[in-house]
This record gives structure tokens, sequence and C-alpha cells, in this order.
């Protein structure tokens, strides 16, 4: 696996790391400099599948017609362009220690993973390219305060089509499969 990055259309899609992590700091100093947008928010409002959406949908700007569900999520956040159309995106959460315990950890990773997939290589549910739209960067960094990133690998691994592995700190998840070409392995 190649260094993580927030800037570029390659996984890993999810990466879970310590709040005072230099590598998130720089990174999404990186995609800024590049025109990209940081959206940030707080893990503590992330606890239900309920508060989550909506968190999501505040912050993001979503659409009136979101759906308030995991494949409007998806779709939501791949077909994401604002109104300056950013050269990235990266959604950053703090406090995502209280998300270890959710019952839906795996599915919001697997969730999370599929919507950046798409969006990097924008392609459409059915895997072909995306004409209406181009490729941006989306990623997602989960800041954690006091839990270790490794603590996140089993749940998270329970969603579907979802690797992790371990880099230097942090914990990184993207898809695997035949069914997420142009993903990259998560393992190193």
């Amino acid at each position: 696996m190649n260094t993580p990055t927030l800037t570029e259309l390659r996984s890993p899609w999810v990466v879970v790391t310590h709040a005072d992590d230099p590598w998130a700091r720089t990174e999404t100093s990186k995609l800024r400099e590049q025109g990209g947008r940081v959206f940030r928010l707080d893990g503590h409002e992330l606890r239900d599948p309920a508060s989550l959406f909506a968190a999501f949908a505040r912050e993001m700007s979503f659409p009136g017609y979101f759906g308030g569900n995991w494949d409007a999520l998806v779709d939501c956040l791949h077909d994401w362009h604002g109104d300056d159309e950013a050269q990235g995106v990266v959604v950053v959460i703090e406090h995502a220690d209280d998300l270890l315990g959710a019952e839906f950890l795996g599915l919001f990773v697997s969730v999370l993973c599929q919507a950046a997939w798409k969006a990097n290589l924008q392609l459409d549910a059915e895997g072909a390219p995306h004409d209406d739209w181009p490729s941006f960067a989306l990623h997602f960094v989960l800041l954690l305060d006091r839990t270790p990133p490794s603590a996140f690998a089993e749940p998270a691994a329970q969603g579907m089509d979802v690797g992790v592995a371990m880099w230097e700190s942090r914990l990184t998840a993207a898809l695997t499969g035949t069914d997420w070409p142009g993903s990259d392995p998560a393992a190193p």
C-alpha cells in the first residue's frame, strides 16, 4: 500500500488515527491548498443512524430529498460537488471514539468506502464511468481521543467488502474484491 493521502484519487478511503496525528493536519492542509474542502463532524453526534444522517446532511448541505438511510448517504456523498466544485473533499470525524461501540460501525465504514470509491473513480452504481461529473478526491478521517486505532480493526472489517490494515500507527480501510475495481487492497 502506498502512503495514505487525502489529495489523490486513490485508496485507502478511510483512515483512523489519533487526534494529535501530524499526518492528518498535514494532509488536510495540502487538500485546502489545492482548493479542496474539509468538513468536520463531531463523533458525539453520530451514536445512532438517525443522528448520523442528520449531522452529515446538515454539515454537507445535502439536498432536501436526502433519504436519511445508508444508500442515500452513499449517493449524496459521492454526488457531492458543493457550490464551488471543490478539488477534493475530506470528512473529518472528531471524537470518533464514540463510534467504537456502535452496532453499525462496520456498515458505516463500508458506506464511507463505497462513497469514496464512487467519487474518486467517478463510477455509477454498475461500476461504469459516470460521464456527468468529474471525479474528485473523497476521503474520511476518524480522529480518536483515547482509543488506539487498532481497536477499530475488527468492527470495521465486518463491513461489506472492507479490508483493513495498519499503516504505521493508523488503521486504513478500503474495499476489497473483484466487485470494486480500482480500489487498492488495504493490506500493506
